[in-house]
């Protein structure tokens, strides 16, 4: 089948199979790699885009349920406008080791900032239940989003 996508505000048409994950739509077809393979199971976030603003684990979405929305991954946050101070939150709190589930965290944190839903180290803990890293601990992760957030930590 036939679908089109809009991603990172550029419209795509794509022979996909009916079956065709988003993952695999955007890395293999798209070429934007930003988005990382990993539990394929929706647990640990590394996949995260956003889908209609909304954050989705691509590895268990399918590519075709995307077509009316328009998809965002990290590639486009990281060209919109306050992405360099996000970015450099986290690299003062060394936030990241190998960056592996760093597109996933920060695709989280958007909508969440956009929405001013985060107003306590609780809530930003409660948000990030689902993004796993397996190199740095979550300190220094949520001390970065606290900062971007404006939360006292």
């Amino acid at each position: 089948m036939d679908v089109r996508l809009k991603v990172n505000g550029t419209e795509h048409e794509l022979p996909i199979d009916d079956n065709a994950l988003l993952l695999d739509v955007l890395r293999d077809r798209l070429r934007l790699t930003g988005a990382k393979r990993s539990c394929d199971v929706q647990v640990c976030g590394a996949c995260t885009v956003l889908v209609g603003g909304e954050p989705v684990s691509s590895c268990c979405f399918l590519a075709h349920d995307a077509r009316d929305g328009e998809v965002e991954t990290i590639e486009g946050f990281a060209a919109e406008e306050g992405f360099a101070a996000l970015a450099e939150a986290f690299a003062r709190h060394n936030a990241f080791q190998c960056g592996y589930c760093a597109p996933g965290f920060l695709m989280t944190l958007k909508p969440l900032l956009a929405r001013g839903a985060l107003r306590s180290r609780a809530d930003v803990e409660r948000e990030f239940a689902g993004n796993l890293c397996r190199c740095t601990g979550y300190r220094a992760i949520v001390d970065a989003v606290c900062e971007a957030a404006g939360v006292a930590s």
